[in-house]
């Protein structure tokens, strides 16, 4: 069983959603600067996007852990 690319994509952008979410809220405890906490959560929400996507579509490939599909009936 493999995913499509858009289940990756949508996967990577509900997932930056959340983790950029985090770095805002972690960026304005560390700097204490609103503005600033929402420019590194602009700027790493891009980055992680792209980073996700080709991680998920790499680990599509690797095999550790998966187990074939039978099929229940055959034609």
């Amino acid at each position: 069983m493999t995913e499509s690319h858009l289940r990756s994509v949508v996967k990577a952008v509900s997932w930056r959603t959340t983790g950029t979410i985090d770095t805002i809220v972690v960026s304005y405890f560390v700097t204490g600067q609103f503005k600033t906490a929402l420019s590194i959560g602009f700027v790493e929400v891009f980055t992680k996007i792209g980073i996700y996507y080709v991680h998920e579509r790499v680990w599509n490939k690797v095999k550790l852990g998966r187990k074939p599909t039978t099929d229940d009936y055959s034609i």
